[in-house]
């Protein structure tokens, strides 16, 4: 009976991170530290099953318990966050771009995921629409676009120098940045934790304002095109 009681014991603390949910920014810190962080974004940047990650809000959640707002005295350290999140997603698009480069579209092709076919769709419009810099730091702030671009710029060849240099810029801006924001926050706000959900539904809002002030340029520019043409 007593050594029932001790393999419980033992097994108890495996079972809790194994069901660890890596939507939970505060569960994946519990169960793995800094370390998951970093893990989950290279999976969201880099590999195609990782589409349904989110970075956003996960950056942004961490940065704001590294206040000490979260329960259960869940406290990381900035620095090791800061730069373990910048790893994960500068490695993660690199290697998405590699894997692209070498498999082509044969991994999409296989895919049967709706999402990640209109992902690809979009990250394609963006990379012809606008260029490879200005598309590559723009998907880093889309939801899935930022996981589909990273191979698809390999696939369509786009020079490795381009793609290195502004994912680098992008993901620099775009994980630190959020980091950051979640801690200024954290930082000035008592009790901030108490509006964690509205505040990540508007952190994956204003992810999308770039994407949506280019487009509504573009359009104007177009429109403009068109009535010097009429």
């Amino acid at each position: 009976m007593t050594g029932q009681t001790g393999l419980a014991t033992v097994a108890a603390p495996a079972a809790s991170q194994l069901a660890v949910n890596v939507l939970s920014a505060q569960s994946l810190l519990s169960a793995f530290g800094v370390l998951g962080v970093g893990v989950v974004l290279f999976a969201e940047t880099g590999l195609l099953v990782g589409f349904f990650l989110p970075g956003d809000s996960l950056l942004f959640t961490a940065g704001l318990l590294c206040t000490g707002t979260g329960s259960g005295g869940l406290r990381p350290s900035l620095a090791p966050l800061l730069v373990v999140a910048a790893a994960g997603a500068l490695a993660g698009s690199q290697c998405g771009y590699l894997i692209g480069r070498k498999a082509g579209g044969a991994l999409l092709a296989r895919s049967r995921s709706a999402r990640l076919h209109q992902g690809a769709r979009r990250a394609e419009e963006l990379l012809e629409r606008y260029g490879h810099a200005k598309a590559i730091v723009l998907a880093r702030f889309v939801p899935v676009v930022r996981t589909v671009l990273n191979p698809m710029a390999g696939a369509l060849r786009v020079p490795i120098r381009t793609f290195t240099v502004w994912q680098a810029a992008g993901g620099l801006v775009w994980s630190l940045g959020l980091v950051l924001a979640g801690y200024a926050l954290g930082s000035s706000v008592p009790k901030v934790d108490r509006y964690l959900l509205p505040m990540v539904g508007l952190i994956v809002a204003l992810s999308l304002a770039p994407l949506a002030a280019e487009l509504y340029r573009s359009r104007r520019v177009a429109s403009g095109q068109k009535g010097v043409e009429g």
